[in-house]
This record gives C-alpha cells, sequence and structure tokens, in this order.
C-alpha cells in the first residue's frame, strides 16, 4: 500500500507565507505526477499545481507567480511554497501522486490521495 501525508498547513495573515510537504511511503517503485489541489467550503475540489518526475510544473492561473511547486525524487516528496496568501487561499489542501508499484513483475499505476491540511487565511 502507498500512504500520502501531507504537512505544514495552518493559520496565516494575508501576505504571509506557508510551506506544505506531502510524503510518499510504502510500495513504491516511482512516482509520475504529483500534485496539489484545494477545496474550500461549499466549492469544488481544485488544481493548485502538479509537477513531473523530471520538474515540469504546471500551475492553476491564480496562483502563477505566488505559489511554487517542487519535490524531491529522493524522498517521494512534493512541496508548495505559497507567498502572497490571501483569505481567497483559505481551504483544504490535498496532495496526490500518481504511483507505479510492481506486483508480479508487472508494473501498476494509481493515484493517492493525502488526507488534506487547513490553510487558514486571516487577520
Amino acid at each position: 500500500q502507498v500512504q500520502l501525508v501531507e504537512s505544514g498547513g495552518g493559520l496565516v495573515q494575508p501576505g504571509g507565507s506557508l510551506r506544505l510537504s506531502c510524503a510518499a511511503s510504502g510500495s513504491i517503485f516511482s512516482i509520475n505526477v504529483m500534485g496539489w489541489y484545494r477545496q474550500a467550503p461549499g466549492k469544488e475540489r481544485e488544481l493548485v499545481a502538479a509537477i513531473t518526475g523530471g520538474g515540469s510544473t504546471n500551475y492553476a492561473d491564480s496562483m502563477k507567480g505566488r505559489f511554487t511547486i517542487s519535490r524531491d525524487n529522493t524522498k517521494n516528496t512534493v512541496y508548495l511554497q505559497m507567498n502572497s496568501l490571501k483569505p481567497e487561499d483559505t481551504a483544504v489542501y490535498y496532495c496526490n501522486a500518481d504511483v507505479v508499484t510492481l506486483r508480479f513483475a508487472s508494473a501498476y499505476e494509481a493515484r493517492y490521495w493525502g488526507q488534506g491540511t487547513q490553510v487558514t487565511v486571516s487577520s
């Protein structure tokens, strides 16, 4: 099995910064895309940013220039540096990972999700 554990959420004032981390563990052969999504109360879950194993990134328009996604492949960990935070960034942030596992010499890819971490931007 594979587990994703997020950390780094909390309460921050407008204009402040937070860094989220998400570590994957378990029966991992490799990880393709890793990403961050968020869900605010009463809204659908939306993509924040994603990063491939080679480091190519994709951001939602509203996060460009403020958020930076990165990963450490040696630690199976993805990060989200969030700067210039706004009250509308308040949400539960979820990480995901497209993990390849090996079973009986065959490779299987599945998407796994973390449990979510609360980010609240308020004065």
